[in-house]
């Protein structure tokens, strides 16, 4: 299907681990990434947490740690600013990221997690969720107030886990008119499917990341660059061709 010019503009972002990378957060893959040297199986799973719960504690508790040293950087400005541009407007905006750190909320957007957040902490027999930036030892759990559970565990989607909001970022790739993905590895699903999705429905696709993903398409625009850089310049042509296309 064809990009159609009389549809709304409605744009749809979807963010991965690099557009954090700029702000000093390792991400997954890469070379000294978050899984150099530990197979995933062993840190996030139900399976790990079950089995050795204090070896996957310390792990995230440590990202924990690391995240409160850490601030949102101009990719997360940028992001924060157009959401606060098209707030109002007849355009629409919807921000999802693949990442459980806060740094989108820390620069002003309103995003939809899909693989939870750090800071926050969930009992899994009664699926309480708490907000915790204090509790940060490595060796010691945090119980949940409400049931006495003696271990919370991290508020994350690990593998083999249902990502969350599915049902909104769907229905929000299935409206969008400019799907644009950033700093993602194309990798990981079901996330990696979504800009097929938008493909499928006419969207134009726009991508930023080191190097291009694993399911970067023959028509996507391809922005090569760390975010930080090339991710303003990506939205500044976006915006350019839509204001282009409403003036003509």
């Amino acid at each position: 299907m064809a990009h159609s010019s009389s549809r709304t503009p409605s744009i749809f972002v979807l963010t991965g681990a690099g557009i954090s990378a700029d702000s000093g957060l390792p991400t997954f893959r890469d070379a000294n990434g978050l899984w150099e040297g530990h197979r995933p199986e062993e840190l996030a799973t139900p399976e790990a947490w079950a089995r050795d719960p204090q070896r996957v504690w310390r792990f995230y508790q440590a990202r924990r740690r690391a995240l409160l040293d850490v601030q949102p950087n101009g990719a997360h400005a940028a992001l924060a600013a157009l959401e606060a541009e098209l707030r109002g407007t007849s355009g629409a905006f919807q921000l999802v990221s693949q990442n459980v750190d806060d740094l989108h909320a820390r620069a002003g957007s309103t995003p939809l997690s899909m693989h939870g957040q750090l800071l926050e902490l969930r009992c899994s027999a009664c699926a309480r969720v708490v907000r915790d930036t204090l509790n940060l030892e490595l060796e010691t759990f945090v119980p949940c107030g409400a049931r006495g559970h003696p271990a919370l565990r991290p508020n994350v989607v690990w593998f083999g886990e249902q990502p969350l909001h599915l049902k909104e970022i769907y229905a929000a790739v299935q409206r969008c008119t400019e799907f644009v993905c950033c700093g993602t590895s194309g990798a990981v699903y079901p996330a990696a499917g979504l800009i097929e999705l938008a493909r499928a429905g006419g969207a134009r696709t726009w991508v930023q990341a080191l190097e291009p993903p694993d399911n970067l398409g023959a028509g996507d625009r391809f922005f090569r660059g760390r975010a930080v850089e090339a991710l303003p310049q990506l939205l500044g042509e976006l915006l350019g061709e839509l204001l282009g296309e409403l003036l003509g």
